[in-house]
């Protein structure tokens, strides 16, 4: 990597820093009140990726105070079961946070148990009372990769005012609610998704913004080319490409030498994603608190 496209990248620690800083903060207040934060994911069966995610947030909720409980369920669990458990965890005032570790078995709809947990607790933001609050501009928890997207973009100190955005992905957890988070500042955002592609379009659209947001799923389908001059874009893409290696959905080279600022892979969008679900399960606690 050449020190010019060095100078561009927009690294995630620092503001994953500052975050889980605040958010240790919160901890320690809640602690000298007698309330101990706590965190619980629920993993069904066994999946490599979802293991190393789930051993990083202990590891993080560690590092800042956040009791970490994990419940590992066997993948031929009924569903009634899992909503069950679901709910119990709801009713326990002792667990402030919950999240549901991705995949499930195919017999276990994702909407359906994501929808089942508290939206008091719905630390990612993932329920549909959350997800609504988001659109009406009102409080609540809100996505967390999504938000930190945002908060990267935020981080550059760029006007953001009328900027052209084009988020490249209709997801529930990301595409679609940083589009309600970057129209909240301002921007004119536009998602595009595989229908865009296929009608040739995407590159046109990519080539007129200003802020790109990739997070398709795709290695390196984004091409460095279509990246406006001074553009800045954000890969939140997490794939597997040639030699075992982990890879964006931006053709990262090309990308970054015209790009202002462009995030690394690995090392950018993921590690504030995972401070920003520290800092919503300090603010659960404090929602949940009555008065």
């Amino acid at each position: 990597m050449t020190g010019d496209i060095a100078s561009k990248l927009l690294k995630g620690k620092p503001l994953a820093d500052r975050i889980l800083a605040d958010a240790s903060r919160g901890v320690q207040e809640l602690k000298a009140r007698g309330i101990h934060p706590c965190l619980c994911s629920i993993e069904v069966g066994f999946d490599p990726a979802s293991r190393y995610y789930l051993e990083n947030q202990r590891r993080i909720a560690e590092r800042v105070g956040i009791k970490y409980e994990s419940r590992q369920l066997n993948e031929n669990i009924y569903q009634e079961d899992m909503l069950k458990i679901i709910e119990e965890i709801n009713l326990d005032p002792y667990i402030h946070g919950l999240i549901i570790n991705l995949p499930l078995p195919q017999h276990l709809k994702v909407s359906e148990m994501q929808w089942k947990i508290s939206s008091a607790k719905d630390v990612e933001g993932v329920t549909p009372h959350n997800m609504g609050a988001l659109f009406l501009g009102a409080q609540g928890l809100k996505p967390c990769t999504a938000l930190a997207i945002t908060e990267l973009i935020k981080s550059t100190g760029a006007d953001l005012n009328g900027k052209e955005v084009v988020i490249i992905g209709r997801s529930n957890i990301v595409g679609k609610p940083v589009s309600i988070l970057l129209l909240a500042e301002n921007t004119t955002p536009t998602i595009c998704h595989s229908y865009t592609s296929r009608m040739g379009k995407l590159e046109s659209h990519v080539a007129r913004a200003d802020i790109v947001v990739a997070a398709l799923g795709v290695p390196e389908f984004v091409k460095g080319s279509w990246i406006k001059e001074g553009a800045i874009v954000i890969d939140a893409g997490i794939n597997e490409g040639e030699n075992g290696k982990m890879v964006g959905d931006v053709e990262f080279e090309a990308a970054a030498a015209r790009a202002s600022y462009i995030t690394p892979v690995p090392g950018g969008v993921g590690s504030v994603t995972t401070a920003l679900l520290m800092k919503n399960t300090v603010d659960a606690v404090y929602m949940q608190q009555p008065g």
